[in-house]
């Protein structure tokens, strides 16, 4: 974050350089870099000390964030304006109060300012998989006490003829791989972008390499010295089978990527083939311009978590036991399992159907 003058603002590079470290990707700290500077521009702007805002005017900049215009994309400017959703002014103010929690550990915020956004609630219902503790000490937890009311939105996923599509349009074998890759293993981009060449067991005997899982599989490990600054989530590792499909598209892009003589210094997998710095592991803006451009040749939404979330739903329609689907996502808790158990317009229909089917056979 710069002022107008080009000067470091001291309280956020320090909150940011709190969040740097194994637990927080680079993607994250980005995202959390321009929320922080949002709020800080919108003080600036209006003269609002931002360390002491008053209820009002944090309610001020929630509903600014939704009603101020976002800037153009690329140089030609839409025929509509565009605006943020509710939901992401919840998630800007939620950093912003995260923020200012982080400054009051430091003294820079005073702690009144931190409970006008902060209230104490009683969970009478435990979410599934919430553990309360033995004495129920885990019932209060805290919640923003400024935020709009939006429905939950379910997890969005891609069809397998969706799928297919997104791959048909990708241009070289390195980006079939990519999109194949994340939707047959339910891997993260950032579990992807860190995977290196070892990880790759795609022999139907892993022996030699002394690995003893059997058949063509993917070890997804944790490692925090990534030079694209990729990131497991997970700080287990864990290993997902794969199919003879996603071993044909790897030695594709095995024999794509021999071509340019810098890949050969790498190990890890996807690097650059197509551009500067040729060889350099792939990064995310990479892969995130990479699905904008097919998700615009599709004309539907195609994000990377879109694919983790189209594995999960697969494998739990599959019949595949939730713990085992849980372990192939890599999730701690069980809790995470529950938005992959929904249904669709079609399936819901078509339980109506043989409701009224069998109502009628029985009059």
């Amino acid at each position: 974050m710069i002022s107008a003058g080009y000067e470091l603002h001291p309280e956020a590079c320090a909150y940011l350089e709190n969040l740097r470290g194994p637990a927080s990707s680079v993607n994250t700290q980005r995202t959390y870099a321009g929320r922080v500077a949002l709020y800080l521009s919108y003080c600036a702007e209006r003269g609002i000390d931002w360390t002491c805002p008053t209820l009002g005017q944090l309610s001020a900049f929630l509903y600014w964030l939704v009603e101020k215009p976002l800037p153009p994309k690329g140089r030609v400017a839409p025929a509509e304006p565009r605006y943020r959703e509710e939901k992401t002014a919840n998630d800007i103010l939620s950093t912003t109060a995260r923020f200012l929690d982080f400054c009051s550990t430091r003294g820079w915020v005073a702690l009144e300012v931190v409970n006008l956004l902060w209230e104490p609630k009683f969970l009478r219902q435990l979410p599934p998989g919430y553990d309360a503790g033995e004495d129920d000490q885990f019932r209060v937890v805290r919640f923003r006490t400024i935020k709009f009311r939006v429905a939950v939105q379910g997890y969005e996923w891609l069809s397998a003829a969706q799928i297919e599509t997104v791959i048909g349009l990708t241009r070289n074998a390195r980006d079939r791989f990519l999109v194949m890759l994340l939707a047959a293993t339910g891997a993260r981009i950032g579990e992807v972008l860190g995977l290196r060449r070892e990880d790759m067991h795609f022999l139907s005997d892993s022996r030699m390499l002394g690995c003893y899982e059997r058949g063509p599989h993917v070890h997804i490990r944790r490692r925090v010295n990534n030079a694209n600054g990729a990131l497991a989530k997970s700080r287990k590792s864990r290993s997902v089978p794969v199919e003879t499909d996603v071993v044909g598209l790897y030695a594709e892009y095995q024999h794509e990527r021999s071509a340019v003589a810098e890949a050969a210094e790498s190990d890890m997998v996807f690097v650059n083939l197509f551009r500067q710095p040729l060889g350099a592991s792939m990064k995310y803006h990479g892969a995130k311009g990479l699905f904008d451009r097919l998700a615009k040749k599709a004309g539907f939404a195609a994000r990377p978590h879109m694919l983790r979330h189209s594995a999960a739903t697969r494998w739990v329609r599959g019949g595949v036991d939730r713990d085992v689907v849980q372990d192939l996502l890599g999730h701690v808790s069980s809790q995470s399992m529950e938005p992959y158990i929904h249904s669709t317009s079609e399936e819901r229909r078509e339980a109506v159907k043989r409701g009224a089917a069998h109502r009628k056979a029985g009059s």
